[in-house]
């Protein structure tokens, strides 16, 4: 029987003779710390857990005992279940210093947690931009990790981002949802939704939450967990008086540095040898940054990577420089927060400046190697090197992920040398577009069977372009890229780019399709619609129109779906054959979703008819398996068969495997309701066959459902289980709300040959 962590540490503490006072003072973890280790009140990190194992001077089968109870308590809950644990906070500063107050009252904070009040505790840490709001909160978070074994979540909510927008509360909800493990196909549309789901998420949770550069309360409420178990700590450089008044916020205002506190943040940073040896530039250099501890650490940071520069010259070269951002005016006039950036940025190679300026046409302040290096249109190898020498002279930092991360004053700031120095914004953007379509396209090409079509034209010069050898790789830089790609659609306002709106949501389609990620979907769609019509461009009307009504109709907004096909339909006397074609067969799929199967049999036909002319033998099997989907779902099923079968010669020859999967199921359910139940079944194990070679879960769902059906009438229930099983399996591993239903059919599972005529039928075999 495997041992909790607590009663380990409690048995090896007692054997080693020690209290836990004892304990407290040999390891330099607290004594209240370690009672609640050993209640199982908490997790310990492994810094703790360092010292700890140190301190009791532990044999090595001991030791091994202590971290693998550990690490078991880590990945398990109570109850022995897996638990997702977030672990999102960004790395604490090395150099932290001063804050002895502010941070004795938050503790007062934390000590009085989940009291029998039942209050949620929430503190709104308010202050000058600079004056290390974020770095309180982070150290504090840390600080006390411990007492919150279920994780930590942070966000910066970018209230004062330099382009002026904010993060939507909708949109750091996707991201706290995601990151306590619900499925993407599950999290709502709407921020009231997602709210009410997050708090029950966290509603049994012992959990921190940093709000990080929130723009008002209005922006902060949603993000409230609103739990007596969870801690929120809210960043601004505002006072949220309005938080304080309706959800009794305690409001903390962060001034500056005191000069003590200045002077010892500067010895930590440049080395504590340097200050004595001449305070009085010492001194000088913390006044000059007005005591602003993101001033003192840039400025430090310069200076500590010059160990023999005299400090009495930094304080003249500082000197030289008389204007600060307007954002970090205080009233102390000799102070200039920009000559502080400035000075770092001239310390850099011309290469470093220029790429570091580019950084500021990035469309989010979190970004990858790869989207900095389209951006200033350099190779990986020289991005790579120049990104680490941004880092190293404090204009950049890393997140747990990997990412860089461009705070959004140093970002005002490169924007700003941006355009002094005449750089082409507009040829970095397009750099930075065509690197998100260009990519998106060669990512889908490794997760499809079917064709996928070159783009006519080369992405702009200086745009990486990356190789993608299995389906996994391209997964990962979808995944990697989702922040990126909606914020530069929504930046992609000059009239020259406002295409790519249309062309970029079009290629990034089939990843949030599979993904279910339908709420990205439409809004990502609703930008590249209007940019279309502003554009009044026909066939992409038509294109992202049929996108958005699909995604629509997946969630069942069908009055929305059809004003969507109205846009469709308007474009249709506009549209070349081909795009006639795909129209026709996008307003039928949507028919088709919404049980109008006259209609979209329909508009399925007058699709085949078009491809027909084109000679297009892919897109003629294609729409011939969609034709006889929608007869078979009329009752039509010999017409439907001959439908399908001459698809599926077609497609065999293509080697298009997702439509033939499709194809095979489509047979299979015709020929189950033609009662020739064997056939039906190897019809439908083809078809399981090939969604399971190209890797489609829903799909192989759905065929599970109809291959269930056929094995029940068979009069094999226990395979019919089985399969309703496997199905509910699948849809919940992509939280899919049909789950439920496949799993009711498991345990019902009553032989009858009566299909349940109130249940929608799945539609694997009519794809998009």
């Amino acid at each position: 029987m495997e041992q909790r962590f607590g009663a380990v540490l409690r048995e090896v503490r007692e054997r080693a003779g020690l209290t836990l006072e004892g304990l407290a003072q040999a390891s330099g973890v607290s004594a209240r710390a370690i009672g609640d280790l050993e209640r199982g009140r908490s997790t310990p990190r492994q810094s703790t857990l360092n010292e700890l194992l140190d301190a009791l001077a532990l044999d090595e089968s001991e030791r091994q005992a202590l971290v693998g109870a550990a690490q078991r308590k880590g990945r398990h809950d109570g109850s022995g279940a897996a638990r997702q644990v977030p672990r999102q906070l960004p790395p604490d500063l090395r150099a932290f210093r001063g804050r002895a107050e502010v941070m004795a009252d938050i503790q007062r904070l934390t000590d009085g947690l989940a009291a029998p009040d039942g209050h949620a505790p929430v503190v709104a840490v308010g202050g000058l931009a600079g004056v290390g709001k974020t770095s309180l909160a982070v150290h504090w978070a840390h600080r006390v990790a411990d007492r919150f074994p279920d994780g930590q979540l942070y966000v910066n909510l970018r209230g004062f981002d330099p382009s002026g927008s904010c993060l939507d509360p909708a949109d750091a909800l996707g991201g706290f949802l995601t990151a306590l493990g619900v499925p993407g196909a599950s999290i709502p549309d709407g921020a009231e939704q997602r709210s009410a789901l997050f708090r029950e998420q966290v509603s049994l949770r012992r959990m921190i939450v940093v709000l990080d550069n929130a723009r008002d309360s209005q922006q902060v409420r949603p993000l409230l967990p609103r739990s007596a178990n969870c801690l929120t700590v809210i960043t601004s450089r505002t006072h949220l008086t309005g938080l304080a008044t309706t959800d009794e916020a305690h409001l903390i205002d962060l001034d500056l540095w005191t000069p003590a506190e200045a002077l010892d943040a500067l010895a930590a940073r440049i080395g504590p040898e340097r200050v004595p040896a001449d305070p009085v530039s010492a001194a000088e250099l913390v006044r000059m940054c007005g005591h602003l501890p993101l001033a003192v650490a840039i400025l430090a940071a310069h200076v500590a990577a010059e160990p023999a520069l005299a400090l009495r010259v930094a304080v003249d070269e500082l000197a030289e420089a008389r204007s600060r951002l307007d954002v970090l005016a205080t009233d102390d006039p000799h102070t200039d927060v920009r000559a502080v950036f400035s000075w770092s940025y001239q310390a850099l190679d011309p290469s470093a400046a220029r790429f570091f300026r580019h950084l500021a046409v990035l469309p989010s302040p979190v970004f990858s190697t790869e989207a900095a290096a389209s951006t200033a249109g350099e190779p990986m190898a020289t991005a790579r090197r120049l990104l680490r020498s941004l880092a190293a002279a404090s204009l950049l930092s890393r997140d747990a992920e990997g990412n860089f991360v461009l705070h959004d004053l140093v970002r005002e700031y490169a924007g700003d040398l941006l355009d002094r120095a005449q750089d082409d914004r507009y040829a970095a953007e397009l750099r930075v577009l065509d690197y998100l379509r260009h990519n998106a396209r060669g990512a889908v090409r490794a997760l499809e069977t079917r064709p996928v079509q070159e783009l006519d034209q080369a992405p702009a010069a200086g745009a990486v372009l990356l190789a993608f050898d299995n389906r996994e790789q391209a997964v990962a830089w979808f995944q990697r890229e989702e922040r990126t790609v909606l914020a530069a659609l929504q930046k992609a306002e000059d009239p020259r780019l406002l295409h790519f709106r249309v062309a970029v949501a079009h290629d990034w389609t089939p990843y949030l399709s599979a993904q279910g990620q339908w709420a990205d979907e439409i809004a990502m769609h609703r930008l590249a619609l209007d940019a279309a019509l502003l554009l009044d461009d026909p066939s992409g009307i038509s294109k992202v129109a049929g996108s958005l009504a699909r995604a629509l109709a997946e969630t069942g907004q069908s009055e929305e779906a059809d004003l969507a096909l109205g846009h469709i339909e308007g474009q249709l006397h506009r549209l070349p054959e081909l795009h006639r074609a795909h129209a026709r067969r996008s307003i039928g799929w949507v028919r088709g979703r919404q049980r109008r199967y006259g209609e979209a049999v329909d508009h399925a036909r007058a699709a085949l008819a078009i491809y027909r002319t084109l000679r297009d033998r892919n897109l003629i099997a294609r729409e011939l398996n969609a034709v006889g989907w929608y007869l078979t779902l009329l009752g039509r099923h010999r017409e439907a068969l001959a439908c399908c079968r001459e698809a599926l010669i077609l497609l065999q020859e293509s080697g298009n495997r997702f439509s033939e999967a499709a194809t095979w199921d489509s047979i299979g359910y015709a020929l189950h309701q033609l009662g020739e139940l064997p056939e039906a079944v190897r019809h439908f194990e083809m078809s399981l066959r090939l969604y399971e070679e190209v890797l489609d879960r829903y799909n192989q769902a759905e065929v599970l459902d109809h291959l269930a059906r056929a094995q029940r009438d068979l009069g094999d229930a226990q395979a019919a289980r089985d399969s309703w099983l496997r199905a509910a399996g699948l849809l919940s591993a992509i939280g899919n709300a049909r789950a439920d239903d496949m799993q009711a059919r498991a345990l019902e599972c009553t032989p009858s040959v009566q299909e349940d005529a109130s249940a929608t039928p799945g539609h694997a075999g009519a794809q998009p």
